[in-house]
């Protein structure tokens, strides 16, 4: 996966597209699902599936959460369907156990990217979605390689099509920057757990 062009290989999965499938698209945030939204929403229907309980505390799940009817809105989106379960983040300090001093962007992410797409993947078999993806390789700060390998690793054992991106490119994440100063989005300051909140 090292040379490959993940953008490039979604542009090419896009162009292959008869009407518009289904795709179940984790989204962290609503600042990443901006942008990503807005290249995806013409070829897909959508669903926006809020899993992350590695977010910490609950005030800031639950922030996050009310800003996608507002990104939705604004975007005149609002048939895309969204799934926002409750707040646990049992399975995130679980799945991070021995990892709380690990680097950003190590083997404790590597782990919650893990939790994340794993719950997304079940979710798509078992909802009959014809793609899962996730936003998450809209951030400079994220390894889209890394994110993809967890991806393709998943859509394998789940049996469905993972969708490659690398959404930063073609100035995704700048993108979002513009999009959410102009729906007047909430962006935060940190990725979301406790332990990235401590390093900002």
């Amino acid at each position: 996966m090292n040379d490959r062009d993940m953008n490039r290989e979604m542009e090419t999965v896009l162009s292959s597209l008869e009407g518009r499938p289904r795709l179940l698209l984790h989204a962290c945030c609503a600042p990443c699902a901006s942008s990503v939204l807005e290249r995806l929403y013409p070829h897909f229907r959508v669903t926006l599936y809020y899993f992350n309980p590695n977010i910490y505390p609950e005030e800031e799940y639950e922030k996050r959460a009310g800003e996608f009817p507002k990104l939705l809105r604004a975007a005149g989106m609002e048939d895309v369907e969204l799934i926002l379960p409750a707040y646990g983040p049992g399975e995130f300090f679980e799945a991070a156990k021995g990892f709380e001093a690990a680097p950003e962007g190590g083997e404790r992410c590597e782990r919650c990217f893990d939790l994340r797409l794993s719950q997304t993947a079940k979710l798509a078999k078992e909802g009959g979605y014809d793609f899962f993806c996730t936003t998450l390789t809209v951030s400079p700060h994220k390894n889209a390689r890394s994110i993809n390998a967890i991806g393709e690793r998943l859509g394998g054992e789940w049996g469905v099509r993972w969708l490659p991106s690398d959404f930063k490119k073609r100035d995704g994440y700048l993108r979002s920057i513009r999009l959410c100063r102009e729906y007047g989005i909430y962006r935060q300051c940190f990725c979301g757990c406790v332990y990235s909140a401590g390093e900002r």
